[in-house]
């Protein structure tokens, strides 16, 4: 079948999220056909490139969800980005259609500054959101331009106005015209893929399946293929984009009014993904119950969890060798997320229960100032914490907490971060779904961890888990697990098995595959307008079985074993002892089977 595959900030470009999961996606089902529809996050992203893409990636559509200083829009693609988008004046809309633009506006508006506590379940047909939305997916169908008319001053009066009805809530309606203008720019970013030119018979309208690999901004284009064309919707979720967009706001430069109206939006939205979809794949429990929480149908959920490569980290796990006994690693990113500072404090009660005990943090810091400042800060505060030690008066002292970063000469790579503790610790205060901690788990490595997150469904009892800010906690754990090695095995080897069973790329892909062919299975025949004969009764086969043959069905193939064929001739047994004879080929096969080059043979 033909996969439109959805993605926001991640594949196929090289940097961004997901693009991992979405390669080992591609590349473990090369029996299906793939169209890449991607929205970029950054220039620097675009400008990285692309990832090495398999041949049965058929087409690669591009757009970013980001503006140049100079406010062009630009990217890549087959037909250049935006459908009759015009820098400039742009196209001007008549009366009729500036008329439908404000009203559909309106109603999305309306719908976005709605009361803050209403009492009241939401639509079940989205009421007032999805007749604005759809109302603008149709314009921009139909006319254009949709970017330009949502950075006109139409529209902040149009949101000014909704703000200041009655019934609006307190902080909606103290909006300054400030305020409305980031709102709008911030919409008009949002719904940018509505003006996007994928929506035709021969881009979105020619796939079998979407599968949005995100909410938000990556479904809108499912959203539209359904409507438009009838396409099935699949969405996957390994961290909630409502969720992360709450967490962002916080740090956002917006006051209160426009974090208000933008959180209802985005809720709004996810929303109707879910409600749009015909399954939903969280990757994790934790992320199930927000879905839930934000009106996903329990009914259409599916937890698949996120595959990962086993294959690297075999030989630890295979290895009886506990590493250093009394050595505990910490393997991630360094963000005050994770909470190092509490780790540290932990660390300190261990090693007045344990003097002998070692703490090495592996990991880089985050991108951006905070992630370098929050590492610094981690240093000094180890160094105050643990003095440099001296085995006597003439040795060099030596600190029990190491900074390190994986790739040097006494850790190549990361199943050596692993390998080189006993003992594997989470100190996160936020989590989603824990990879670090799968990874320890393919390592055979018992793990100490901080309940949050989807940490107590991956761990599942083959490790200890400890309340978050809780640095006592963290440390008796640790302490138990230091003093007796023979529950250190135990645990890694049940924290092993149940890895192997439930987080590799195999069931990941097994799962998707059983998912696509039971979705394509319910969904209406969608056939093509030559798939009929000349009084317009539709062929019971559009396409032979036997134009998927490399070469004519009647001439001898590579040598193949089985009952289906004659020893060492690749030729059907009910044809064997035939004279081969050239048959016409069907019209309009070859064309469409054999590419450049291919021939006939």
């Amino acid at each position: 079948m033909r996969i439109g595959l959805l993605t926001d900030g991640g594949y196929p470009y090289a940097t961004g999220e997901s693009r991992l999961w979405c390669d080992r996606l591609v590349r473990g089902l090369p029996q299906h056909e793939f169209d890449l529809f991607a929205l970029s996050r950054s220039a620097h992203q675009e400008d990285q490139g692309w990832v090495r893409l398999p041949h049965h990636v058929s087409r690669v559509r591009t757009a970013p969800l980001w503006t140049p200083e100079d406010g062009t829009l630009r990217g890549s693609g087959e037909r250049g980005l935006l459908a009759r988008l015009v820098t400039g004046g742009g196209p001007s809309y008549g009366r009729r259609d500036r008329r439908r633009f404000a009203a559909h506006l309106k109603a999305l508006a309306t719908a976005i500054c709605a009361p803050e506590d209403t009492g009241r379940e939401p639509a079940t047909d989205g009421g007032l959101f999805t007749e604005g939305l759809y109302g603008l997916a149709e314009l921009a169908r139909e006319r254009g331009g949709l970017h330009l008319a949502l950075r006109s001053e139409t529209t902040v009066r149009i949101l000014e106005a909704a703000c200041r009805a009655r019934g609006t809530g307190r902080t909606v309606q103290n909006a300054t015209v400030l305020e409305h203008l980031a709102v709008a720019a911030e919409l008009e970013r949002a719904l940018r893929p509505l003006s996007l030119d994928w929506y035709g018979q021969d881009s979105l309208g020619a796939v079998d399946l979407c599968h949005a690999t995100s909410g938000g901004a990556a479904a809108l284009p499912g959203l539209l293929a359904k409507r438009f064309f009838g396409v099935p919707l699949l969405v996957t979720e390994h961290g909630v984009q409502l969720r992360a967009h709450y967490l962002a706001a916080t740090d956002a430069p917006f006051g209160a009014p426009v974090r208000a109206l933008l959180a209802t939006f985005h809720g709004q939205l996810a929303a109707e993904v879910y409600r749009q979809a015909t399954v939903i794949t969280p990757g994790n429990t934790h992320v199930r119950r927000w879905q839930q929480r934000c009106g996903a149908d329990p009914a259409r959920q599916r937890t698949v969890y996120p595959g990962m490569a086993a294959e690297r980290f075999s030989p630890v796990g295979e290895d009886d060798d506990q590493g250093g006994p009394g050595t505990l690693v910490w393997v991630g990113r360094i963000e005050p997320a994770k909470d190092l500072i509490a780790l540290l404090h932990a660390f300190a009660e261990v090693r007045r229960a344990e003097p002998d005990a070692r703490l090495r943090v592996f990991g880089a810091p985050a991108e951006g100032g905070e992630g370098a400042t929050y590492l610094a800060h981690c240093r000094a505060l180890a160094a105050q914490l643990f003095p440099d030690e001296a085995v006597g008066a003439h040795a060099e002292g030596v600190s029990p907490v190491t900074f390190e970063e994986i790739g040097g000469p006494e850790v190549p790579d990361l199943a050596e971060a692993y390998a080189a503790g006993g003992v594997i610790v989470l100190s996160s205060v936020v989590e989603g779904f824990p990879i670090s901690l799968v990874e320890a788990m393919f390592c055979g490595r018992a793990t100490v961890s901080t309940d949050v997150g989807a940490v107590v469904e991956v761990i599942g009892g083959t490790g200890l888990v400890v309340p978050p800010r809780n640095p006592q906690a963290l440390a008796d754990a640790c302490i138990a697990l230091l003093r007796d090695p023979e529950r250190r095995a135990r645990l890694g080897a049940a924290a092993r098995a149940r890895a192997l069973e439930l987080f590799t790329v195999e069931q990941n892909l097994a799962a998707f595959r059983g998912i696509y062919l039971e979705l394509i299975s319910h969904a209406p025949v969608r056939r093509e307008a030559d798939a009929v004969d000349a009084h317009g009764e539709p062929l019971l086969f559009a396409t032979p079985a036997e134009a998927r043959l490399l070469g004519h069905w009647t001439q001898p193939q590579p040598p193949a074993t089985g009952a289906w064929s004659e020893p060492g001739t690749g030729v059907p047994s009910w044809a064997a002892g035939a004279e081969p004879e050239p048959a016409p080929e069907p019209e309009g096969v070859c064309a469409a089977v054999h590419g450049p080059g291919d021939g006939d043979a």
